[in-house]
């Protein structure tokens, strides 16, 4: 897998956010510009007090909204729409979205709140331009709350009550192992694969498994265990088989902003002794795009 990955850059339809939109390729610098305007929403959320919100209730679906409200804010609906966790239904539903923002245009109020993403898209002067920025609003803003609130999901469904002297760092690089939400890295046919090993034909796409790498007993002690303190003495960013952002040589823009939300909810969660409903016994995982447990029932302790 580390050969594979290491022999040649992801192309543009190997890059899971930023892959082309109706047969238009996202640059590099788009998708750079992007990323730089949602970390500056991150970290403006991140220095928000913790406040007093209740995140009981059906997870990922709660941690989803309060991530959303969270790092987006208020703002019009026609941005807030395009982070809803029911376009994922079908493609056609999140394209009527977009089209439907992208048609009604004017921009708002001085005094109304916009994430420094949605002013990205109001600064698109055709149909088009608004039609391609929302859509890629969509790519950037969704994933990073769907994979933070799958994520913490995870770790509450894994370890739930978490022990309060471990910390959040293992207790997510423990989960990001047993339940990576990016469980899958594909790779289409190229020349330098058959060069890594003779079983790959020129023609054969490969499909490599985190989820199945990270519970390979010749890389791991227990590996179907969670054992959140084994990350004491292993190291995240260069542990074999362990890709649940991409291979090193590679990482997913998104890592340093996913850990630090992830972090907040779980402090959240460990303050107000949120637990798993200790009468539910059975989880729903779909893999219908990111790994998590769903319809889980929070509650306090």
């Amino acid at each position: 897998m580390d050969e594979v990955l290491r022999s040649r850059p992801a192309n543009a339809e190997e890059r899971p956010t930023f892959k082309p939109v109706l047969g238009r390729v996202v640059t590099r610098p788009e998708s750079a510009a992007l990323m730089r305007a949602v970390g500056a929403d991150v970290r403006a959320a991140l220095k928000k007090p913790l406040g007093e919100p209740d995140l009981t209730g059906e997870w990922p679906a709660v941690p989803h909204n309060y991530l959303r409200d969270l790092v987006f804010g208020r703002e019009q609906r026609r941005f807030r729409i395009l982070v809803d966790r029911r376009l994922e239904l079908t493609p056609k539903i999140t394209w009527s979205a977009v089209a439907a923002g992208a048609a009604l245009w004017g921009r708002p109020a001085p005094e109304v709140a916009l994430s420094s993403l949605a002013r990205m898209v109001l600064e698109a002067d055709t149909f088009e331009q608004r039609r391609f920025a929302m859509y890629l609003y969509r790519r950037v803003a969704g994933p990073i709350c769907f994979t933070v609130a799958a994520l913490v999901t995870n770790a509450l469904w894994l370890g739930s009550p978490l022990d309060e002297d471990v910390p959040a760092e293992y207790v997510l690089n423990e989960a990001l192992r047993l339940l990576p939400p990016s469980w899958n890295i594909l790779r289409v046919r190229s020349p330098e694969f058959p060069e890594v090993d003779a079983r790959i034909g020129p023609a054969d796409d490969v499909l490599l498994l985190p989820l199945l790498s990270h519970r390979d007993p010749e890389l791991w002690d227990a590996p179907d265990e969670f054992r959140p303190d084994r990350w004491a003495a292993l190291d995240p960013d260069n542990h074999p088989g362990y890709l649940p952002f991409g291979h090193s040589d590679e990482r997913c823009w998104g890592r340093h902003l996913v850990l630090p939300l992830a972090t907040r909810v779980l402090d959240l969660a460990r303050r107000d002794g949120l637990v798993v409903d200790p009468a539910q016994r059975r989880g729903k995982v779909h893999l219908d795009g990111l790994l998590e447990v769903s319809d889980v029932r929070v509650v306090r302790a």
